[in-house]
């Protein structure tokens, strides 16, 4: 039922992920079920078939970019909305089984991406290791648990899932990375305004038209909506046809927002909406949403359709 609260919730496994470690910190999830998934598209058609609830997907890595499969599976087949993301810091650390010291680390299991924000301190710490490319950080803390390896580069919550020793701890050589995740679930009525909200789009625009983009941006440059993000990716019907990914600071109930998605609907070739959401605010960060420009709050749209409407009444009082 729209508005009922998720319980059972899927996220990308296996266990010991960033992911989980993600889906751990929505309130919901900890007196929910939680279901590793093999991959995004598996994770995303268990919430389409109704086999779970809510799904929680990596949408974009600071250092990695955005997490294509992520976004081609939310523009394609059934629609999903998004309803809340997760940023999470991310914080990798070398663990290995207890009595293992770091002389005698000679091999490292570690997914792709993670040796790849580490290569500085293996360098520095462990230049003779030999690195081994794993399917995931969950799958590298189990290998270095069943002594496939000498230690692993994982998230700190596969090493405890996995009774590993912490050898050091932040080795990525970004100590700023971050991780944003999207919980995701069946169409529904969006979580209310909090003042402080995303809107994320795919837009598809009409190729044939000249400007068809810069017509996109005019549509939420004169109402004041800032766009934080655009990130395009083919539609796979032909070289150079691409679907624009947007985020949009503001809310679909807000009345500036609101107007600028009808204007989105009569210049695009098809707007597809992803959802409207709280933003992620750390604790503590001290970040506050930017005010509306002026003339373009609720209020100030309200009185201009009030004045509107009295014009249109013949009352010019």
């Amino acid at each position: 039922m729209p508005g009922t609260p998720p319980t059972r919730f899927v996220y990308l496994g296996p266990e010991g992920t960033f992911a989980e470690q993600a889906l751990n910190s929505i309130p919901a999830a900890e007196r929910g079920s939680r279901t590793p998934a093999r991959s995004v598209p598996e994770a995303l058609e268990s919430v389409r078939t109704g086999e779970a609830d809510a799904a929680l997907v990596p949408l974009e890595n600071s250092i990695g970019g955005a997490v294509g499969v992520t976004l081609d599976e939310l523009a394609e087949g059934a629609p999903l909305v998004i309803t809340r993301e997760v940023i999470l810091p991310v914080e990798f650390v070398l663990a290995a089984r207890p009595g293992t010291t770091l002389p005698h680390v000679g091999s490292v299991a570690a997914h792709p991406q993670a040796s790849t924000q580490c290569r500085g301190w293996l360098r520095a710490h462990l230049p003779d290791a030999v690195v081994v490319d794993v399917l995931s950080n969950g799958a590298a803390a189990a290998g270095a648990a069943a002594g496939e390896y000498d230690a692993a580069i994982c998230a700190p919550i596969g090493a405890g899932r996995h009774r590993l020793d912490v050898l050091a701890d932040k080795i990525a050589d970004h100590p700023d990375a971050v991780t944003r995740f999207a919980l995701v679930s069946r169409p529904g009525p969006p979580p209310p305004p909090t003042g402080d909200d995303v809107t994320s789009l795919a837009v598809y625009i009409a190729h044939d038209r000249v400007g068809a983009l810069l017509s996109v941006l005019m549509e939420l440059a004169v109402r004041g909506v800032n766009m934080t993000r655009i990130e395009s990716r083919p539609t796979g019907e032909a070289l150079g046809r691409y679907v624009f990914f947007l985020d949009c600071t503001g809310h679909v109930a807000d009345v500036r927002l609101g107007e600028a998605l009808q204007g989105l609907r009569r210049v695009c070739a098809d707007v597809r909406f992803l959802g409207s959401y709280p933003r992620h605010r750390f604790p503590g960060s001290g970040d506050r949403p930017i005010p509306a420009p002026a003339g373009l709050s609720d209020a100030d749209y309200a009185d201009a359709a009030a004045w509107l409407a009295r014009l249109r009444a013949g009352d010019l009082s």
